[in-house]
């Protein structure tokens, strides 16, 4: 399942993949997959199995990424489109949602069930927990 995305440079209503989106700026940045692994410290390997939407990004990932790339995390994820939902909620996130159903809306769900976190998927809901407050100071920063 890839990520989708619209970038801001292009018409904002059409949706890319997270790959496509990856693809797009380390080109508009005239980076080689090779250049960009290096700086990121990711294999070129990755890179490309992301930028072909084969894989989906950590969110160690999105930051090595994105600070290669010289841009936030907030803005490489900016637009992100889950529109796909699983059938079954992975261990854990359902009681997560249980507990703190105000705060972890649908779309918080669709978006945790596809991210992994520090190279691997959480496992129960307080790594679960962890993953969400990390990714909701990234896309929704206090004023």
């Amino acid at each position: 399942m890839a990520l989708q995305v619209a970038h801001e440079h292009d018409h904002a209503d059409v949706p890319f993949t997270f790959g496509e989106q990856l693809r797009q700026i380390r080109r508009g940045d005239g980076l080689t997959l090779k250049q960009l692994s290096r700086l990121s410290g990711l294999s070129i390997s990755f890179l490309s199995d992301l930028e072909r939407n084969r894989t989906s990004p950590s969110t160690t990932s999105i930051q090595k990424i994105a600070s290669a790339l010289g841009v936030s995390q907030s803005k490489i994820l900016a637009g992100v489109d889950f529109s796909q939902t699983p059938t079954e909620w992975p261990p854990g996130l359902a009681d997560l949602q249980q507990e703190y159903g105000d705060l972890v809306t649908e779309d918080w769900m669709r978006t945790l069930a596809r991210i992994q976190h520090r190279g691997r998927r959480p496992r129960d809901k307080r790594e679960w927990l962890e993953l969400f407050l990390h990714l909701r100071r990234i896309l929704e920063p206090d004023p």
